[in-house]
């Protein structure tokens, strides 16, 4: 039972995994895309779902602080259906309030350079999304 989390800009795709037995998070990779052409995005996703034994997905969900959704909420629940569409792997919207910022906090407490955060910014957002599924489904 591995997991995926992930973290969807508008020309990044954060890709984070579990371990076989679904508790511990890594990051994968950073799919890189042209603005807002999510098409290509899900295309390098379903390949990874092939190369793995993925058994549910967990995708970020963007919410103002106060709870309310915004366009980037929008954007995630498009990408959801539109995953959903070509795949049979259950996915699950995970509120995402502040895991960008938190990816941040934990790479400026690593010393990593700005150029070195900016790459993997991402990846750490969506380990953090994976961490917050896993302990969901944990309960």
């Amino acid at each position: 039972m591995r997991y995926l989390g992930l973290d969807l800009g508008t020309k990044t795709l954060g890709v984070a995994i579990s371990d076989s037995l679904g508790m511990i998070a890594s990051p994968l990779k950073v799919i890189h895309f042209p603005k807002e052409r999510y098409d290509i995005a899900l295309e390098e996703l379903l390949s990874i779902l092939r190369e793995y034994s993925i058994s549910k997905i967990a995708l970020g969900l963007p919410k103002n602080m106060d709870g309310s959704e915004g366009f980037a909420s929008t954007r995630s629940k498009e990408f959801k259906k539109k995953l959903e569409g070509v795949t049979d792997i259950p996915v699950y919207l995970v509120d995402e309030r502040l895991s960008t910022v938190e990816a941040e906090k934990i790479l400026l407490e690593a010393d990593i350079s700005r150029e070195r955060r900016k790459k993997v910014i991402d990846g750490v957002a969506a380990v953090l999304i994976l961490e917050t599924f896993i302990k969901m489904e944990e309960k």
